[in-house]
Parts: structure tokens; C-alpha cells; sequence
């Protein structure tokens, strides 16, 4: 079977990121999976605006709303639940700010999957005590 250039491309496209393992392995995280190398190392590196709007590229928001006023709160939370949800991790860096995602993860981590949930929540201690208040 003779692979099509284009397949190739797709193929080195997707393979780019790699994993390594404590064990010295290494691996290829699945696309549709949310481990937490897509997550930055602090929250302090999400340095998403604070106020006014945000306009979402076509790859997160594909269908729907594409900006949302950081002023109203329900746009806000939708914002970030589809940044969370389908973002990668410059995406969060870019679109995401440490305080707001702080403060609302009370009422976010309801709108996520658990995956996306449990990872937030392991990886950041700090979210899981404010999701209890």
C-alpha cells in the first residue's frame, strides 16, 4: 500500500507531540483524549483579558457564538467552557485569565466533563478548593 503525500502530512502532523514517560518511555497522546499535557504548568501563565470581548477562532467556536463580553457572566462561563472544553494548551495561555477561571470554577466545573473536570482539579489543588466552596 503506497501512503499519499498528503497522508504523510497528516500523519507527521499528528505524531509532533510526544510524551515522556518517568520510565523513559514515550508515547502519543490521543487527540481526543484530555490528559494533562495540554495543561499549562501554573495558572499564573493564563494571561487571557480580564475585560472586554473575545472573539474565538473558528477551530474552538465552529458553531454558534463566536464573541462573548467578558462583562456578562453567562458569556463569559461559555466562553471559557468551550475554551476548556476543545482548546489546546496555547489556547488556555491565550484565552483564559487565572483569576476569572478561579473565581467561576464553581460554577464551571458543572458545565465540563468529568474528564476535563478531573484533570483541572488534579493538576490545580487550588480549583478543587474553590469548587468546594
Amino acid at each position: 500500500m503506497i501512503a499519499s503525500p498528503a497522508a504523510a502530512v497528516v500523519r507527521a502532523r499528528h505524531t509532533a507531540v510526544v510524551v515522556e514517560n518517568a520510565d523513559g518511555s514515550s508515547r502519543v497522546p490521543s487527540r481526543w483524549g484530555y490528559g494533562t499535557e495540554r495543561l499549562p504548568a501554573t495558572l499564573d501563565e493564563l494571561a487571557g483579558p480580564e475585560s472586554g470581548s473575545v472573539e474565538l477562532p473558528l477551530e474552538l467556536a465552529w458553531s454558534g457564538l463566536r464573541v462573548f463580553s467578558l462583562g456578562d457572566v453567562k458569556l463569559l462561563l461559555g466562553l471559557y467552557r468551550i475554551v476548556l472544553n476543545n482548546g489546546s494548551r496555547d489556547d488556555f495561555v491565550h484565552y483564559l485569565n487565572r483569576d476569572h477561571l478561579v473565581r467561576h470554577w464553581p460554577i464551571l466545573r458543572k458545565m465540563l466533563g468529568r474528564g476535563v473536570r478531573e484533570t483541572w482539579e488534579g493538576t490545580f489543588p487550588e480549583l478543587r478548593r474553590s469548587g468546594a466552596a
